[in-house]
Parts: C-alpha cells; sequence; structure tokens
C-alpha cells in the first residue's frame, strides 16, 4: 500500500472547488482587472491564463501603478481542423477582445492574448458562438488531441482523424461549470455531474495525447503523454493502433528529479479499442501520479519510477483484459506540408508558413488580411499544424492562382521563399507575455534564424532540413528537447543548448552547453556546421551526427572542453 503523501494547494482546491466552479462567476462579475490565486488555477480548466505585461511591469512597480493584467484564452480543437466559418468567427474576436493577433499554438490550437478580465467571458462566448470552445484546452485534463494536419481525403487520414475527433469527444470532463459561468446555462435538475474518468480531484497535471500515421508525425506523438501510432494494411484498411506512453518534455533547471521523455510502447489496441485504452491509461495517471509536487506529476514520473514491465500489469487491470504486446515501431518521418498539396479528391491545400504561428498585421506583411480575404472570398477551410502553420484546405485548382495573388500582394512570403531551416523553426511566446519565461523566444526568433541561415549557407547547407526549437523557459512548450537544435531559455539574454534529437522526433536531444550569451550562440554553431558539412556521413542529418559524435567530441569542436559553461 503507498504511502500517503501531502496533497498539493491546487489539488485541495480542485476537490473544494464544487466541480470546477470555485468563485469563479463572483469574481469575473466584482470587475477590477485580475483574479485570486484560485481563481487563476481554477481559470486554466476553462482554457485561459491570467497574465501580465512584463515589459512594463517593472517601470510601472516604480510609479507604483498595478501591473497590466490580461489574459490568454487558448481555443480546443482537436487536429486543428476548422471550417471557413470558425475561423472568421475567431479572426472576429482577435479584434473585439484581444490584441489583434491570433497564435497558431504547437499543439495545434489556437490562442488570444491581450483580453481584459472584463472582457473574458465575452470573449470565451464568442468563440462558443463560432462553434468552438475553450474547455480543456488548459488545466489538469486531457489537452487538445494532435494528430497529422495534412488533409488528405483517403481512408487512412480519414479513418485516424475520425478517431481523433471521437476520442476528444470522450474525453471531456463532465462539469458543466463551464457552460454555467462563461455562457449563462441554467443548472438542471438531476443531472449527474460525475467525473466517472477523471475523479473528483481531476488529473495530477495536465494529459497530452498525439496520433500520428508513420508517414506523418507532424504532431511528435512520441513527445506526449500517449502516444498513438495507427497501422495499415495495403488496402488501407486499419489494423489497429501501437499504444506508447509517458512522453513528456518539461523539466526544471537545476533539478535532476525532473526530465525530459519519449513515450515508451506498451501494447497494441485493435481498431474500435482506442477510447477503451486511453481511458485506461488517464486512470492510471489518476491514481498513481504524484499529486504532492506538480513538478513530478506528469505518467513520465510514474513510467520511470514503475518501469514498463509495470505499467503493463497495471494497466491492463484498467483495461480489463490482458494486453496484446506493442508492434514494432515503424519509421516515423515527417513530410513537408508547405505550399501547394493535392487533397486527393480534386481539391487543393496551399501550405502558408505562419512565423512563430503569429497570425498578424505587421509593417508590410499583413498576413491576417491575407487568410481573411483569402477564406471569405473563396471559403476554405484552415487546418492548423504542430509546426505553428496552417494549412488552406478545400481550395478549387481554378482559384489556386487568385489566392497566390492574395498572398503576394499582402507581402506574405511563400514556403517557396523560405529555406527548410526556416520552415521548420519553432517558438514559444515566452516575453512579454508568459510568466514562466526566463528569456526571450518568439521575439527573438527572426534573429536566430538569420544567424543559422548565414552559417548554413557559408558551409554549404543551406538546403538541409533541420529543425530549431526556442523556448523561454526549461517546459518545452516549442518541443525543444525533441528536434535537431534546441535552445532553452537559461537566465536574461542566455541559452543552453541541445542537440543530437532527430528530426523526426524518434530520439531526444542532450545537453551540450548550458547559459551561453545570445551573441556567443554564433561562433558555437560555426564550429558545429563546419565539422558536420566536413565529416558528416552521406544524407546524416544534423541530429544524426551530433549523436553519432557524442557530447564530448562537440565540446573539444566548440572549445568547451574543459568549460564550466558545458
Amino acid at each position: 500500500m503507498r504511502a500517503e503523501k501531502k496533497l498539493s494547494g491546487v489539488e485541495t482546491l480542485k476537490r473544494e472547488s464544487r466541480g470546477l466552479r470555485g468563485r469563479l462567476a463572483e469574481e469575473l462579475a466584482e470587475g477590477g482587472i485580475q483574479v485570486s490565486e484560485d481563481a487563476y488555477n481554477l481559470l486554466k480548466f476553462h482554457g485561459s491564463y491570467e497574465q501580465f505585461d512584463r515589459d512594463s511591469a517593472t517601470r510601472r512597480k516604480q510609479a507604483k501603478l498595478e501591473k497590466e493584467y490580461q489574459f490568454m484564452v487558448r481555443c480546443r480543437m482537436p487536429g486543428g481542423v476548422t471550417t471557413a466559418a470558425q475561423y472568421l468567427a475567431l479572426d472576429s474576436v482577435a479584434d473585439r477582445f484581444a490584441n489583434g493577433s491570433l497564435r497558431i499554438t504547437t499543439r495545434q490550437g489556437i490562442q488570444f492574448h491581450g483580453i481584459l478580465k472584463g472582457d473574458l467571458k465575452g470573449s470565451i462566448a464568442a468563440i462558443n458562438h463560432g462553434m468552438l470552445t475553450t474547455i480543456s484546452a488548459c488545466g489538469d485534463v486531457v489537452r487538445n488531441l494532435m494528430t497529422t494536419p495534412a488533409p488528405r481525403r483517403d481512408a487512412r487520414h480519414e479513418r485516424v482523424l475520425a478517431d481523433v475527433q471521437r476520442l476528444a469527444q470522450a474525453l471531456l470532463p463532465k462539469s458543466r461549470a463551464y457552460y454555467q459561468i462563461f455562457l449563462d446555462e441554467e443548472p438542471v435538475a438531476g443531472h449527474s455531474e460525475e467525473e466517472t474518468l477523471y475523479g473528483p480531484t481531476y488529473l495530477p497535471r495536465k494529459f497530452k495525447i498525439g496520433v500520428a500515421l508513420p508517414d506523418d508525425n507532424s504532431a511528435d506523438a512520441l513527445a506526449n503523454d500517449l502516444a498513438v501510432i495507427a497501422h495499415f494494411d495495403a488496402a488501407e484498411q486499419l489494423e489497429g493502433y501501437t499504444i506508447a506512453v509517458g512522453g513528456g518534455l518539461g523539466m526544471t533547471h537545476n533539478n535532476a528529479r525532473t526530465f525530459p521523455r519519449l513515450a515508451t510502447p506498451v501494447c497494441f489496441v485493435g481498431p474500435d479499442r482506442l477510447i477503451a485504452i486511453s481511458e485506461a491509461v488517464i486512470r492510471l495517471q489518476r491514481d498513481h501520479g504524484d499529486r504532492g509536487d506538480r513538478r513530478r506529476a506528469r505518467l513520465k514520473y510514474v513510467v520511470e519510477d514503475h518501469g514498463i514491465a509495470w505499467i503493463a500489469e497495471t494497466l491492463a487491470q484498467y483495461y480489463g483484459e490482458p494486453l496484446t504486446p506493442p508492434r514494432p515501431l515503424p519509421e516515423l518521418t515527417v513530410p513537408e506540408l508547405l505550399g501547394w498539396h493535392e487533397q486527393g479528391d480534386g481539391l487543393r491545400w496551399l501550405g502558408v508558413p505562419v512565423p512563430s504561428g503569429r497570425i498578424v498585421d505587421s509593417g508590410s506583411v499583413r498576413l491576417r488580411s491575407a487568410i481573411r480575404e483569402v477564406v471569405e472570398r473563396f471559403g476554405v477551410d484552415p487546418v492548423f499544424t504542430a509546426q505553428q502553420d496552417v494549412l488552406l484546405s478545400n481550395i478549387r485548382p481554378e482559384d489556386a492562382g487568385a489566392i497566390d495573388g492574395i498572398l503576394a500582394g499582402h507581402g506574405v512570403v511563400p514556403a517557396s521563399a523560405m529555406t527548410p531551416f526556416a520552415r521548420f523553426a519553432l517558438a514559444c511566446p515566452a516575453l512579454p507575455t508568459c510568466g514562466l519565461a526566463l528569456t526571450e523566444a518568439e521575439r527573438i526568433q527572426p534573429q536566430f534564424i538569420a544567424m543559422f541561415e548565414r552559417l548554413l549557407e557559408a558551409n554549404g547547407l543551406s538546403g538541409e532540413r533541420i529543425s530549431l526549437r526556442t523556448t523561454g523557459c526549461p517546459n518545452g512548450c516549442a518541443r525543444s528537447y525533441a528536434g535537431d537544435i534546441g535552445l532553452v531559455g537559461r537566465m536574461p539574454g542566455f541559452y543552453a543548448i541541445y542537440v543530437g534529437g532527430d528530426f523526426n522526433g524518434t530520439r531526444l536531444s542532450f545537453r551540450l552547453l548550458d547559459r551561453v550569451a545570445e551573441g556567443a550562440l554564433e561562433s558555437k554553431f560555426a564550429a558545429l556546421f563546419a565539422a558536420f558539412a566536413r565529416d558528416r556521413r552521406g544524407s546524416e542529418g544534423f541530429g544524426d551526427f551530433c549523436d553519432r559524435l557524442g557530447r564530448e567530441t562537440l565540446l573539444e569542436l566548440t572549445g568547451d572542453g574543459d568549460s564550466k559553461a558545458a
């Protein structure tokens, strides 16, 4: 029997919240510019985080003024799929309530920044009126489900997307708090809100699911708590799913008990057992996750602490029958989704690059206006990718030229004019909105991309597909530990360098250097790229090259063999 451990304060709050209600309705009605700590924690379950403008915080404090509090609101859209009407509703929210931009998340959602407390309820209601929702986009529940965004109209893609949407619906909380607080739903007498899956305190921490096809791991499935890999036969009939558990990339600097981890295969299930096995994994995490230490509350630590054999034995009990051993993982790849593609039904899609996922009009590049005009005029249906780009789907071939013209007329840079490096660069928002950021990410990403492009060109490597993931803190929102290069915020102006992962998301990177000043990054990577160009084997990728050489050899190349910075 496990020893009882003192619960964290958030656990007590959830238990006493009356189904995630707390005093949220009262606090939203009371006015003011911020919410209490309890409301801050409960709002996450409803899709919102309280933030403040960190650029102005010090100046306002010196002037004895309050911080400029604002709220982020995140939408939940399984697989990143929206209709034209839904997208236009989101575009309207950006002006009516937010800061004039929409931001594509690395989990295929959309989030808004700069929403004031007085507009929080109205913004969430407007999103729902557009037939979308924010429920379970944040909080200790199953977050937005990810899968391949490619709108290919074939049996494989249609089956996987349908299963993802069914699974997403099955895993929603039963509480009606969201609908009563934000949509003015009246309580219904006798209606049960018993959380048969989550329990009265929900999960110990957030829970992420990624579903992949072997030839499209755009979702970085193995970086999720629950990774699902689809297997089809030659006739495109679904044979079933390999289930892997215990992925997750967040960690804490200087805390060796926290670390990134990729999911481990545990079983194989038939085509119609995805919901059942997913619920079993969630119940296992619900009952065995650490509710005393939120830094170690994710499923990956349960897997790491107990081992995969214990996980399989325990999971079988929750599943209600013996588990079928997992099939060998197929080779996973990440395809090019930007530019023009045939859907397979006579229509086409256009993948439009969105730097750091920010759909905004800025200077000569009026990306938001361009996308809005294309959606309004041609009724295309946007799909958001885990790479923070947008795929404009269901385009008639005869409209392609006009759409290209609209985008060009608004200054939008097409994928064909970008290097592969720029196309596969990710960044989290970081400063000035994220309260966890230690340094810049999104705002400095253009400088980083330009620097890396110079180095690649100097070494004859401009055509290489190399992934860059930049985060302002170690929580890994841009999956900084699973690509070729990860830059992880360490303190203002300094980053830890991670290398040795692979482009396709099947191997973790390792920390090469710690606390590297942003101005010193160029010299470090100049040495690494020169060695890569000189000593790579065949078509070996940069991450594979770094993994083969190993940390000690790479440190010799950068001149840090004896450095404490390593």
